[in-house]
């Protein structure tokens, strides 16, 4: 049984869109654990460099303060966790019906682009390192290239179709 290129390219568009999600999922999974995530690193202090080791320790404390006398704002985490998964939900149109849903890579390339201005404008005024906020700006850099491609490939399908 031969399969065709429109095959071919639906299970490359799927698999690229399987490996964003998963990764932005895992990314916002991250913040529901953030104060055991700092605290483990806090414990390594002694591994990193003096200026980050400073943001390290400061960044800790300030949670396990926070935590200990509001541990309400931990919610605003939980959100955040939870935004990511929604996100990574609407996914599911393009991998049902690529052409038809393309608009949803199109705003996660959006989001994507608008990553690195949040990153540098609100950074500063968070305090938060320049060499975290490449980090930061890095979600965006390499999220939008498997987007990137999988845009490209569904409009080959499209013309195909």
């Amino acid at each position: 049984m031969e399969i065709s290129q429109q095959d071919i390219l639906l299970r490359q568009i799927r698999f690229w869109l399987a490996v964003f999600v998963v990764l932005l999922v895992l990314s916002g999974l991250t913040a529901f654990p953030i104060q055991t995530e700092l605290n483990w690193l806090a414990h390594y202090h002694h591994l990193f460099p003096d200026s980050l080791r400073f943001w390290l320790e400061t960044t800790t404390a300030a949670i396990n303060d926070t935590y200990t006398k509001y541990p309400q704002l931990a919610y605003g985490y939980d959100w955040l966790a939870f935004a990511h998964i929604v996100i990574g939900v609407a996914f599911i149109g393009p991998w049902r019906d690529p052409v038809r849903n393309i608009w949803v890579i199109e705003w996660g390339m959006i989001a994507c682009i608008l990553v690195p201005f949040l990153a540098f404008i609100f950074g500063p005024i968070r305090e938060i390192p320049v060499f975290w906020r490449f980090i930061d700006t890095s979600f965006g850099v390499f999220g939008i290239l498997p987007l990137w491609w999988v845009r490209r490939k569904i409009k080959v399908l499209e013309g195909m179709e």
